[in-house]
Formats: C-alpha cells, structure tokens, sequence
C-alpha cells in the first residue's frame, strides 16, 4: 500500500515539476500519473544498477553525481511515457531535483512510517 502511495505522490511531484520547469511538459494529470508510476518502478529496478555503475565517479565527485543519475532516470521515465517530454538536460536535472524534494516533502507528510511498524 505504501508503494502505491508513494507512486502517486510521484505523480504529483512529476506534475508540479512539469508546471514549474519550462522543459518539461506533461499532456494531462493521467499522463502525470503515468510518469510518476514509470519514475518510481525506473527508481526501483534501474537507479540502483546505475548507482553501482556509476561509482567511480560519484565518489570522484563527492555524490554530486548522484544527480545526474537522477536526471538519467527521470529522462528514461520521460522517454517510456507518450505525452512526458523533456527537452534537455539541464531540465532534466532541475526536474529531478524538484521531484525528488517534492516526494519527500509530501511523503514525510502523508505517509506515516510509525504506523506500519
């Protein structure tokens, strides 16, 4: 349930970044979802792979590479999605960095951790 949850709380995230970010753009709150759903499974299954992939470098850069894993992830979610388009790269990596403070803020509001212990 808390994986649900969690995917659409991206969605949102991935909508609000669509609205805040001139480069990325989403054709309606389904397609949003859709991106959202796709982001967290790409978040689930690739980006740890890449993280141990990209190790080397993260480490050479003090994680700061981290976010350019993130913007890869969010340009490969954007990429599987039809009406999900970014238009660059520095887009990318704005809208990774607001999606990812966005699902934090509402998930440590929406989602109670002490519950499900």
């Amino acid at each position: 349930m808390r994986f649900l949850l969690r995917l659409l709380l991206n969605g949102v995230a991935v909508f609000l970044a669509a609205q805040l970010i001139p480069g990325i753009s989403v054709a309606s709150p389904g397609t949003a979802l859709a991106a959202g759903i796709v982001l967290g499974l790409v978040n689930a299954i690739i980006r740890p792979l890449l993280i141990v992939l990209t190790l080397p470098v993260t480490l050479v850069t003090l994680g700061l590479f981290i976010f350019v894993v993130n913007a890869m992830c969010l340009a490969l979610a954007a990429w599987f999605v039809p009406g999900f388009t970014i238009s660059n790269f520095l887009s990318a990596l704005i809208g990774a960095l607001v999606i990812s403070i966005t699902s934090w803020l509402l998930s440590a509001l929406l989602i109670d951790d002490k519950k499900s212990r």
